[in-house]
């Protein structure tokens, strides 16, 4: 039975984002996830308060001991926060991983505006992670940062994409989200084409941990086997579905509702 999927990624206290969120969204969706956390932070819907790295050997530690032993069948990355804990996570996937997905969500910058990656490490995470990726999962202030270029609409989203894929990545999913509009587009973009998507904007301040949700999602659909397509679609109609169901927690960016059921085998 396939769906283990092994998260390298940050705690957040709150519980909206990063493994707590990735968890929840895997096992929503039929997987089992399994963690390497990589730093600790006090955070709730209104920031992030405080960061604790964890040490770049005990990473390492952790992945090893998942994968020795349980196996995975994709892994998905989150907040990897400066270059030595960039290079441990990847260091390890190459040495016992190096033939699943990985699906990779360049975090850097938290919701409601605090920074979660090191100036310097951009060109650390350019380097190492986008080849290793199968799906790169940036919203469009990840994609400026990685690519340098500016995004003002869907055309400047399908160039960023283009540069990103150049960079390495095997295939990018730009999300669309902070364009101006009542239509929010996100694009899929491979070597063989691009996939648009369009939905009718949802207006919230519930949207803590989307990023976190989405990419974790398609790394549960891609550990059940399914193809990248038809899992970033399961993934985007979780996490449409989430947010209409946020619970409406906090005073600040509120999570959403991870327990939300979608009807899956209509993407099988």
């Amino acid at each position: 039975m396939k769906g283990r999927v092994l998260i390298c990624a940050g705690s957040d206290s709150g519980g909206g984002a990063g493994i707590q969120a990735d968890i929840k969204a895997v096992t929503a969706l039929g997987g089992f996830a399994m963690t390497a956390i990589t730093a600790l932070t006090a955070q709730n819907t209104l920031g992030v308060q405080g960061v604790v790295g964890v040490e770049p050997g005990f990473i390492r530690q952790q992945m090893r001991s998942v994968l020795d032993d349980l196996g995975a069948d994709a892994i998905k990355t989150g907040m990897l926060h400066d270059s030595p804990t960039i290079e441990a996570v990847c260091d390890e996937i190459a040495a016992l991983a190096p033939d699943l997905p990985v699906v990779a969500d360049p975090v850097m910058v938290a919701t409601a505006g605090s920074r979660l990656l090191a100036d310097d490490a951009v060109e650390t995470l350019k380097r190492r992670l986008l080849p290793i990726a199968v799906v790169l999962t940036p919203n469009i202030p990840e994609a400026e940062a990685l690519t340098g270029l500016e995004i003002l609409d869907e055309g400047g989203m399908r160039a960023a994409a283009q540069a990103l894929l150049e960079m390495g990545a095997q295939a990018v999913l730009l999300k669309g989200g902070h364009m101006e509009g009542e239509a929010l587009v996100d694009l899929l973009v491979t070597r063989d084409g691009v996939h648009r998507y369009e939905d009718r904007r949802i207006s919230t301040r519930h949207t803590h941990g989307t990023g976190c949700t989405l990419a974790s999602a398609v790394a549960a659909g891609l550990a059940k086997g399914l193809a990248l397509e038809p899992a970033v679609r399961r993934a985007r109609a979780y996490v449409r579905a989430a947010i209409l169901r946020a619970p409406g927690f906090g005073t600040g960016h509120g999570p959403l509702d991870h327990g939300v059921t979608v009807d899956t085998s209509r993407f099988d």
